[in-house]
């Protein structure tokens, strides 16, 4: 890679330099507890990304998602929990807060631009009485991630709308990439068949497993 020609940041002024200031309302906008609106926005949010951050600095994004009002237990005004569901097991996410407990959530709504950011330290718990709010479907979580919150905000939609994420006449699923039984057979040690890939992924068969 040549990177010769590029002009790099490598300090804060110069970012400040090129970005400029933001305004007090912005600057100022985060908050160490929840609101009424925030506990109203994530009971209405069916999906989170996860962030995190190993102790030396391998980073891992991972998406959580449920039933609008099942994904989050608010504990306190300061403390919200997080189940986990039947996934791959690899737990990047999972391992990096045993190393680091530092979490940011970005929760969404379906069709909202804004999201709602939550930073905090995270541990996990693998049973507590709450854990009977967070049953879906006769299934009570394996473990949750439990958030001691320093501080959220709400985040502006700009990106939401550059990127069109909602508006159905963009979305075009497997127009430039594979389906998902073709990328697992081509890239992932299954020894599955194509077909059988097909038949795994199919909506009916696949979502047997998603709380079992």
């Amino acid at each position: 890679m040549h990177t010769d020609t590029w002009t790099e940041i490598s300090s804060a002024d110069e970012l400040t330099a090129l970005l400029g200031e933001p305004i007090q309302r912005v600057r100022d906008k985060a908050r160490p507890a929840l609101l009424d609106v925030d506990r109203d926005w994530l009971a209405a949010s069916p999906f989170c990304v996860m962030a995190t951050a190993s102790a030396d600095g391998r980073c891992d994004a991972s998406p959580k998602g449920d039933p609008a009002g099942q994904l989050v237990h608010v504990i306190d005004e300061r403390t919200i929990a997080i189940a986990e569901r039947p996934g791959n097991r690899r737990a990047d996410g999972y391992r990096n807060i045993l190393e680091n407990p530092h979490v940011g959530l970005d929760f969404l709504i379906p069709g909202r631009g804004d999201t709602l950011r939550v930073n905090g330290r995270a541990r996990l718990v693998s049973d507590a009485p709450f854990f009977d709010a967070l049953v879906v479907k006769g299934h009570r979580p394996i473990l949750a991630v439990v958030v001691d919150i320093d501080e959220l905000f709400f985040h502006c939609a700009k990106a939401f709308l550059r990127s069109g994420l909602w508006k159905p006449e963009t979305w075009d699923p497997e127009g430039r990439v594979s389906r998902r039984a073709v990328i697992a057979q081509k890239y992932e040690p299954t020894g599955m068949t194509l077909e059988q890939l097909d038949d795994y992924y199919r909506p009916e068969n696949y979502d047997k497993g998603l709380y079992a």
